[in-house]
C-alpha cells in the first residue's frame, strides 16, 4: 500500500494550510511541483503517481527531476531551486511522520542547491518614474486607473499581486493617509500615504461605485485586474514613456520594477534598510541587502571618499636642521 499519498495529502492540508496558512500563490507552486514530480516518476519508474511510495522517491529519482526541469523543460536554475524548495518542505514534512524512510529522506534533503547567477535589480531614475506615470492618457477612465496604479505601485512599493486585490476598504484617507495590506506569507501590514497619492486616491474614489470590498483597480466590467493585465498595460505605457524619457529604452520595466523603483527612492532618502525591509514586507533583511548592491550612485559616494591608485599621500613635515638642532639643545 502506498504510504506516499495519504502523507503528501497531510502535507498540505496540515502544514500548508493548517500551520503555515499559505496563500493561494505558495499552495499553488508547491502543487504544480508535485505534478511534475510524480508524472516524471510515473514515466521514469512505470508506476502510477497514486501507486508510488516515499521509497520510490529516492535521491536518484529526485536528482534526475531536477535535472529534467533544466535540460529537458528548458528551466532556469532559480526555477530549479524553488522546486527543490517546495520539495525539501515536503520530505523534512515527511521525516518526523515516516521514521522507516528516514535513510531515504536524509539523502533527498542532502541534495545540494544550484548556484545561480545574481543579478541587479532594475528600478527607474525620478525622471523616468515620473515618465511612466504621466504616460497614461487622463483624459480617459482606464487612463486615470492606471495612472493611480502606476503612482501607487512607485510610492507604496506592493507586489503586484497585492496591488490588484487591494480594496476600497483597505484604504484610510484623512490627515494621516494610510492603506493596508495583505502581503506574501499572509503578513498584514501597513503603509502611509503621500499628500499627492492621498488626492489622487481621493479622486479616483469618487468614480467608482460606492462598494466598500470593491476593487479599487477594477476593468471595465468592475472585475479584478489580473496580475498579468497588470503586466500588459506597464509595458503598454512604458513605451510611451520611453517617447519622453530615452533612458527608458535600455531597461526592461516590469509590475515589480515599480517596487524596486519604491526601495531605490527610500535608500536614496538615507532611509536604513532595516525599515525599507518592513516597508516591503520582506520576511528577512538580507532580501533587502540586493538594493544596496544596485545602488550605483551610493557606490560613488563611496568612492569619493578613497584615494585614487596614483594619488600620492600628502607629504609628511620634516623640521629643519636648525630646529632639530635646537630641540637636541633643549
Amino acid at each position: 500500500m502506498s504510504d506516499l499519498a495519504p502523507l503528501l495529502q497531510r502535507f498540505f492540508t496540515d502544514k500548508l494550510d493548517r500551520h503555515l496558512n499559505a496563500g493561494p500563490h505558495t499552495k499553488a507552486a508547491y502543487a504544480d511541483t508535485f505534478r511534475l514530480l510524480l508524472t516524471y516518476a510515473q514515466q521514469a519508474t512505470g508506476i502510477a503517481p497514486s501507486a508510488l511510495t516515499l521509497a520510490d522517491l529516492d535521491a536518484d529519482l529526485i536528482g534526475g527531476f531536477l535535472q529534467h526541469l533544466e535540460t529537458d523543460r528548458g528551466n532556469s536554475p532559480a526555477t530549479r531551486n524553488a522546486r527543490r524548495a517546495a520539495l525539501r518542505s515536503f520530505f523534512t514534512y515527511a521525516s518526523y511522520r515516516a521514521p522507516d524512510a528516514i535513510a531515504t529522506i536524509s539523502r533527498v534533503l542532502a541534495i545540494p542547491a544550484k548556484r545561480t547567477k545574481t543579478t541587479l535589480v532594475s528600478f527607474l531614475t525620478a525622471p523616468e518614474a515620473e515618465a511612466l506615470i504621466a504616460a497614461p492618457d487622463t483624459h480617459t477612465w482606464l487612463g486615470r486607473r492606471d495612472r493611480l496604479l502606476l503612482h501607487l505601485g512607485i510610492q507604496t512599493g506592493l507586489r503586484v499581486s497585492e496591488l490588484v486585490t487591494l480594496r476600497i476598504s483597505d484604504l484610510h484617507l484623512g490627515p494621516h493617509s494610510q492603506l493596508e495590506c495583505v502581503g506574501k506569507g499572509r503578513k498584514q501590514r501597513v503603509i502611509p500615504l503621500q499628500k499627492n497619492t492621498t488626492k489622487l486616491l481621493t479622486a479616483w474614489l469618487a468614480e467608482l461605485p460606492p462598494e466598500r470590498e470593491g476593487p479599487l483597480f477594477p476593468t471595465s466590467n468592475g472585475t479584478t485586474l489580473t496580475r498579468a493585465a497588470v503586466g500588459k498595460l506597464v509595458t503598454r505605457h512604458t513605451a510611451t514613456a520611453t517617447a519622453r524619457c530615452s533612458s527608458i529604452a535600455g531597461k526592461n520595466v516590469t509590475p515589480h520594477t515599480l517596487r524596486h523603483t519604491c526601495a531605490m527612492s527610500l535608500l536614496h532618502a538615507g532611509i536604513d534598510t532595516a525599515s525599507i525591509a518592513l516597508w516591503l514586507g520582506h520576511a528577512n533583511i538580507q532580501t533587502t541587502q540586493i538594493y544596496l548592491h544596485a545602488d550605483l550612485e551610493l557606490k560613488r559616494r563611496t568612492l569619493e571618499r578613497v584615494p585614487a591608485l596614483d594619488e600620492r599621500p600628502p607629504a609628511r613635515y620634516q623640521a629643519s636642521d636648525a630646529l632639530i638642532a635646537f630641540l637636541k639643545n633643549r
